[in-house]
């Protein structure tokens, strides 16, 4: 049985999985955001297999999350760091370790906490929220057709796009 290629489907969200659905890869985006930047200290860090890593990292970097660059001090060595798309991604991972930490730590508590450089204070997720200040939940989602849907997701969700409602409400 052949798997599905997530990389060409229409959905922005499958598309991600291609990238990140593999189970080493939000591992990988930890560590380069824990400081990791060279190959021995992503495989020390994770116990992860050489030519694992190194197929995992080049899946990375073809995606474009992360880049290959000489490594300071000059020399034949590269180092690994994140790209624009890379540190866009940021949210995303203190998110799911946010959910991770309250659903999936034991009685101990989180094993890492993540804190702010500047001020020592803790990162906190962000939460979805409307203009009043009201968190907002699953409960209250509405999806509406977005400017790049085709027939199918108009018909599924009603037949006007986000853009033109917006356009009709102002």
């Amino acid at each position: 049985m052949a798997h599905t290629d997530f990389a060409n489907m229409p959905c922005p969200v499958a598309r991600s999985m291609a990238m990140l659905g593999e189970r080493w890869a939000i591992l990988l985006m930890r560590e380069v955001y824990y400081g990791s930047t060279r190959f021995d200290e992503f495989e020390k860090h994770l116990g992860i297999a050489p030519n694992i890593l190194s197929a995992r990292l080049k899946t990375l970097v073809e995606h474009g999350l992360l880049e290959k660059v000489p490594a300071p001090g000059g020399g034949a060595r590269q180092v690994y760091q994140l790209t624009e798309m890379g540190r866009d991604f940021f949210p995303v991972y203190v998110s799911l370790k946010a959910w991770a930490d309250r659903w999936l730590a034991d009685d101990k508590g989180p094993l890492t906490v993540l804190e702010d450089k500047r001020d020592g204070k803790e990162i906190i997720a962000g939460r979805l929220t409307r203009a009043d200040g009201s968190t907002i939940g699953a409960d209250d989602l509405r999806v509406r057709p977005g400017p790049g849907a085709g027939r199918y997701l108009r018909e599924r969700f009603g037949d006007q796009p986000v853009t033109e409602a917006v356009d009709e409400q102002a």
